[in-house]
């Protein structure tokens, strides 16, 4: 008997309703531990100028490293971002922005992921960099 690695066990997709992930539209495209993308659109997650707010982007590049760090986690496991940095290139004004969280480095205790985002003519927006830990998970929250 084989034990299935875990970037070949199945992705688990993390519950969206009511969190930031489904107030800014993001949709996830790819789940894995090695490669995580998705999508979210620029309406509605705007600075006053019109322009995507700088914010938006570093909510959907630490959605995406966190839900790839969590993929290699397992699932007896919990990833949390520990540090995220983002430079931003330029913006966009409408359509859907594009995000990939690519693995830096994914050992025992800590995942990095470089995450660049780009708009619908491929041009860079953000580049991204996100530090998670890898903790064993808490238990199951209990009422109150």
């Amino acid at each position: 008997m084989t034990d299935t690695p875990p970037a070949a066990a199945a992705a688990v997709v993390p519950e969206v309703a009511g969190t930031l992930i489904e107030r800014m539209g993001i949709e996830l495209t790819a789940i894995g531990a090695e490669r995580t993308t998705g999508t979210m659109p620029v309406a509605g997650n705007t600075q006053p100028y019109g322009l995507l707010h700088g914010g938006a982007s570093a909510v959907l590049a630490e959605t995406l490293g966190s839900v790839a760090a969590t993929q290699h986690a397992g699932p007896t496991r919990a990833a949390v971002g520990v540090e995220l940095n983002v430079s931003h290139h330029r913006s966009a004004r409408d359509g859907v922005v594009t995000g990939e969280a690519v693995a830096l480095t994914l050992g025992r205790t800590l995942a990095s992921y470089e995450i660049v985002i780009t708009d619908e003519d491929g041009r860079r927006v953000a580049t991204a960099r996100l530090t998670c830990m890898i903790l064993d998970a808490p238990p199951p929250a209990r009422g109150r």
